[in-house]
Order: structure tokens, then C-alpha cells, then sequence
């Protein structure tokens, strides 16, 4: 499935949980999984079951699987294995890369991060700060959510040590011009450091393109289970005196930062949605999502008031929402009462929602993948317009 048209039929036959009917439009909160990635983590709960490092066979085949977990990694990535740690989620991952990199900051050291930020990416820069006297500043966005790039200028300062920045928003689906964001983080001796978690389903992702020095992101938003899984450049990593136990291995220099046992069973799981991706291709992948987008962007009931921009140039098709005469929660119930799955809430994008004014309710937020289709959108059409 490599050609630039998808099969969607045969797609959503390999996800089980399709055939219940439901319109999965939760995708930000976290995507179905295949069959394949299904069978793998049970493959290697029945076959490879144990700890690394053990002379018996079981234990072999983990370290293989480890092994070759980094490898595929660093593919996705464009990085080298070496350059690869895994964790339990992005924001535990965060957070250790996080206090690691704060043992050689000064009080007084600044770090920028954005409006549009998950607060994966903001709040271990804030606990940080508080426990190392630093500054912390956000960037802001401009009314149609893209991001505010003079802003962003004006804020940088020889103190400034990091910018941290979403690849896309979870929260309305902008993508930042990450190009131009890493440009600056570097002209100002600062170190870019990128979100990537929910721009991971629905694009390529080549670290050395981006020139980021750490990049994070959640497998279980393409297509994999539950985990998290981070990009640090070599040297930077070598840098830092990693958090962890005495005897763990301090090669490759990734593994500094992976604590404990993994969870091999979700690594096997992680392999095989890379696999899925490679097998059906990116540019299938991104042209049907745009399609699916537009048609959201085109039916747009007169009962909805939409934020974030009103194009599919600049974004992902993430669309976050308000119905008229219905909180977000109402909506979104009377949504999952057809059949139509969505979020609201804030999805931790914490100060996008306070800068478009939505709080304390939020918003709602449909968002496409891959796998949904045209007639699933006009489904979500149709019960907005009744609502």
C-alpha cells in the first residue's frame, strides 16, 4: 500500500475495534491500534516473556527485541539508536530529560514555551524553574491560533537556554513553523525542544531535517500502544548526568535515560505500528486526511463556532469547537450517544483554552485520521447541525 491512493477499505480491516460502528474522531486523545500491533504484544507475551541480559533463550530474544525496538526508532525519527530513549509516556520521559538538563542550568536562566503547548511540554519547564530559581516565559498566539513568531524574537535573550514548541497543537491542529522556530532557538544559543506526540500520526518526522536537540513523542497516538519515546542529540545527551540506579548500563548513551525494566510487550507492539506506517506510506496518508479535513471545513453547520485557522494549509485535521445552546460536555454526550466519538474539555492545552477565552468548559474536538471516513464526517456534520 505504498502508492499514493489509499485502500481505506482495507485499512480499517485491520482495526477490531472499527467494526463496532462507533466514529473514532478521538484520535488526539489517542489513536485505534491494527491487528497487527495487537498480535505482536501477545506474540511476545506467550514467546519472549522476560528480563534482559539472561542466558536462556527468552531472555535472548527481549534483548533482541530491545535492540531492534531502538533501530526501528531511529528510523522513524531519522536519528541513530543510540539517540533513542523509551519510557512510560512522553511527560514522565519530560520530565526526566527535564531535571537532567536542569542540573546545569543557573537561577536566573530563562525557557521559553508556547500558547499552544500541551502542558506535557510546560509544566516539568515549571517545576523546573521552580525548584532552580529559572524564568519561564510563553510565547503567544495570535487570534487565529498560529503562533506569534515576533513575539517569539522579541522574547529570546542571552539567558534564554531553551525554547520548547509543539510540532502541531493538540489542542486546534496549527502547525508552528517549527524551520523558523529552531532558527531562532539557535541564533540565541538556545536548545529547541519539540512536541511532537500529536503531530506524529499524520506526518513524517526526520529529526536531523528539523536540526531539533530533543524531540518527544507517544506511539499510542499512531497507531501503537501505550508509551512514550524520545529523540536527544549524542553530545547533548552525553552532557547530562543522567537519573538512574548504579548497575544500569550507561551504553548506548540513551539507555542513561530509560529507567527500569521497559515494557517489552508495548516495544513489540511499538515495531509493528512503524511497520503499518512504512506499509501504507505518508503521502496516501496525508492526502486523505487533508480530504477529509476540507469536507469538515466545508459542512460546517452555522450552530458552530470554530477556532483555529479555517483552512487545511498550516494544520492538521484537528478541529477544536463550541456548539450553540450545549456545553462541551453536553455535546459531546449527545454525540456519543450516536455513535460518534469526541473530546472536550481542555486536553491540557491549558493556555491555548485561556487565550480563546473557553475556560473552565473548554471546547469540543474532533480530529481525523487516516482510518475515518468521508462518511464518518458527515455523520458528525449532520448530529451537529441537529444539535
Amino acid at each position: 500500500m505504498s502508492t499514493a491512493a489509499l485502500d481505506l477499505e482495507a485499512v480499517r480491516a485491520q482495526f477490531p475495534a472499527l467494526a463496532s460502528g462507533v466514529a473514532f474522531l478521538d484520535g488526539p486523545g489517542g489513536t485505534q491500534c491494527p491487528q497487527p500491533v495487537i498480535d505482536a504484544i501477545g506474540v511476545y507475551l506467550r514467546e519472549s516473556n522476560a528480563n534482559l541480559g539472561g542466558a536462556f533463550a527468552a531472555s535472548r530474544r527481549s534483548d533482541e527485541l530491545v535492540e531492534h525496538a531502538h533501530a526501528t526508532a531511529a528510523r522513524f525519527l531519522g536519528c541513530r539508536p543510540e539517540e533513542i530513549a523509551f519510557g512510560q509516556n512522553m511527560t514522565t520521559l519530560n520530565f526526566a530529560l527535564t531535571r537532567a538538563l536542569g542540573r546545569t542550568l543557573l537561577a536566573g536562566d530563562e525557557i521559553l514555551v508556547t500558547k499552544l503547548d500541551h502542558d506535557g511540554n510546560v509544566s516539568p519547564w515549571l517545576e523546573l524553574a521552580h525548584d532552580r530559581g529559572l524564568r519561564v516565559t510563553f510565547v503567544e498566539i495570535r487570534d487565529d491560533t498560529s503562533l506569534d513568531l515576533d513575539d517569539l524574537e522579541r522574547k529570546l535573550t542571552e539567558r534564554t537556554r531553551v525554547v520548547a514548541f509543539p510540532l502541531a497543537s493538540n489542542a486546534v491542529g496549527t502547525l508552528p513553523d517549527a524551520a523558523r522556530i529552531v532558527a531562532l532557538a539557535h541564533e540565541a544559543g538556545a536548545l529547541a525542544w519539540a512536541d511532537a506526540v500529536h503531530y506524529a500520526p499524520h506526518g513524517p518526522i526526520d529529526v536531523a531535517a528539523l536540526d531539533v536537540d530533543v524531540l518527544l513523542c507517544s506511539p499510542y497516538k499512531f497507531f501503537g500502544p501505550h508509551l512514550g519515546l524520545a529523540f536527544g542529540r549524542e553530545e547533548l545527551l552525553r552532557s547530562w548526568r543522567a537519573y538512574k540506579v548504579r548497575p544500569a548500563a550507561d551504553e548506548p548513551v540513551g539507555h542513561r535515560f530509560e529507567t527500569g525494566t521497559l515494557a517489552h510487550e508495548l516495544l513489540a507492539g511499538f515495531v509493528a505500528a512503524v511497520e503499518y506506517l512504512d506499509d501504507l506510506g505518508w503521502p496516501a496518508i496525508q492526502e486523505h486526511e487533508r480530504a477529509l479535513g476540507q469536507r469538515f471545513l466545508d459542512g460546517q453547520p452555522d450552530n458552530c463556532t470554530l477556532y483555529g485557522l479555517r483552512t487545511m494549509d498550516g494544520r492538521a485535521p484537528t478541529f477544536m469547537f463550541r456548539v450553540e445552546g450545549r456545553s462541551p460536555r453536553e455535546a459531546a454526550e449527545q454525540l456519543a450517544e450516536r455513535k460518534i466519538a469526541v473530546w472536550d474539555g481542555d486536553y491540557y492545552a491549558v493556555e491555548a483554552i485561556k487565550r480563546l477565552g473557553l475556560q473552565p468548559e473548554g471546547a469540543v474536538r474532533a480530529g481525523f485520521v487516516h482510518y475515518n471516513t468521508f462518511e464518518e464526517v458527515d455523520r458528525l456534520l449532520a448530529a451537529l447541525a441537529e444539535l
